[in-house]
């Protein structure tokens, strides 16, 4: 009798099994069967890029395409997000899938014909407008998955939630933006959801390969100003004064060893910089005070919380040591991308699927930040890179750039790893959920 029930439970499992990689099958072939349309999407958004808080043409092209495809649409989330509700055929969780939307105010170099032309003002100073991170590819990638999904819905065995998300680049001074004001208006809610995926294109990593990394995998971004105070005086008679300058250059020094000295390196890595310093009007006036902002990047909680203290405490004693004062002034930014342990190790044959088992890596974390850090504070979230760049110089003038450059390029032959692996990591969780 024990082996009768083994054998149906084994029968069972294998069913359910097939019935899974039919529906990845399918899901792929249809991927393969719109790439060229994902392309088309993705050089009309590079063509007309828009700043964050301001994508008001970008979301109404994304609500076209996702009402025409059958699917519940919300506009004007988080200012200018759109939000896609496609509820499946069957019962099961709630999978949310991100795309961020705004471009940068960068002037685009490169010569591809589908080049930005766009011109905007960012910060009272005018500044072409460029996709030059690539969150064009992102959203021309989540459009194509919600059109292989949707042609899916009855067997579908759950819902998903397509989140197009703007101002992942921050929103302009003075106003809320990007992924905390949407969690904030509650984009995670009604329905609930249960995970949240996101991509990002890699400019660095070659096409066709997938990298990843569980636990924090991008770094807090926090911004500090410190203002040091002294006492004004002529040039000629400096110790009639005390010198903000000269204190802040001190100040400066002392926080290199917030990192080097006083900071567990084999932990996680951490990045204290100072960007910018002001003070002062003419050659020969010391001036009264002196202003230091930069940016902070930490990869662990408890790590950002003492380069925090570190950094007030340094700043302070050296100001008094010179007989001055110092204000710090610490603004929490984005949280440490944390992927999820746990969920990471159980996706991962999603992602090597897409990308085949040799092109899938595990990496080291980076100090660069990403506000689907907010959805991962409240969910349980994996974020993964795809690589976007070719595997031979590409013909003609074009030069290769980075992320956030002028000439940022990315091979477009990289999207359909990115539909293809959202479209796993969508199916494959709804399958394996209890």
């Amino acid at each position: 009798m024990k082996n009768i029930l083994l054998l149906c439970c084994y029968a069972v499992f294998s069913a359910a099994s097939l019935d899974a990689q039919k529906l990845n099958d399918k899901a792929q072939a249809m991927a393969v069967e719109i790439e060229a349309k994902v392309i088309e999407w993705r050089r009309h958004f590079h063509a007309n890029p828009e700043l964050s808080n301001r994508e008001f043409k970008t979301a109404e092209k994304i609500a076209e395409h996702l009402t025409a495809l059958g699917i519940d649409v919300e506009t004007g989330v988080a200012k200018t997000g759109v939000v896609g509700i496609l509820k499946g055929g069957k019962s099961g969780p709630v999978v949310a899938l991100r795309a961020d939307i705004d471009a940068l105010p960068v002037t685009e170099r490169t010569p591809v014909p589908f080049a930005s032309m766009v011109k905007s003002e960012y910060n009272g100073v005018e500044t072409g407008v460029m996709h030059a991170c690539g969150h064009d590819t992102h959203i021309a990638i989540l459009m194509g998955v919600a059109e292989v999904l949707s042609k899916m819905r009855k067997e579908l065995k759950g819902t998903v939630k397509f989140i197009f998300q703007p101002a992942e680049e921050g929103a302009p001074p003075g106003e809320e933006g990007g992924a905390e004001l949407m969690v904030k208006e509650g984009v995670l809610k009604n329905p609930d959801v249960d995970v949240i995926f996101g991509l990002h294109i890699a400019a660095g990593t070659d096409v066709g390969r997938i990298t990843y990394k569980p636990g924090g995998t991008m770094a807090a971004a926090d911004r500090f100003v410190i203002k040091i105070k002294g006492k004004q005086a002529h040039g000629s008679t400096p110790w009639s004064s005390v010198d903000p300058i000269v204190t802040a250059a001190q100040v400066i020094n002392g926080l290199q060893t917030v990192v080097s000295r006083q900071t567990e390196l084999t932990k996680e890595a951490a990045v204290v910089s100072v960007g910018m310093i002001r003070g002062g009007v003419r050659n020969n006036i010391i001036p009264e005070e002196v202003e230091m902002i930069g940016t902070i990047r930490t990869l662990d909680t408890e790590m950002q919380e003492k380069v925090h203290n570190d950094i007030k405490r340094t700043a302070i004693k050296i100001a008094e040591s010179q007989g001055a004062t110092a204000e710090v002034d610490i603004q929490i930014g984005y949280p440490v991308t944390y992927n999820d342990p746990g969920l990471t190790l159980k996706m991962l044959p999603s992602l090597e699927k897409a990308a085949g088992k040799d092109n899938v890596d595990l990496v080291n974390a980076i100090t660069g930040a990403e506000d689907f850090s907010f959805f991962q504070k409240e969910v349980p979230g994996l974020y993964f890179f795809v690589g976007g760049r070719p595997l031979k110089q590409p013909e003609g003038d074009i030069i290769l750039g980075g992320h956030h450059t002028p000439d940022f390029y990315i091979n477009e032959s990289g999207l359909i790893v990115g539909v293809k692996a959202m479209l796993n990591l969508t199916l494959d969780y709804m399958t394996s959920a209890k």
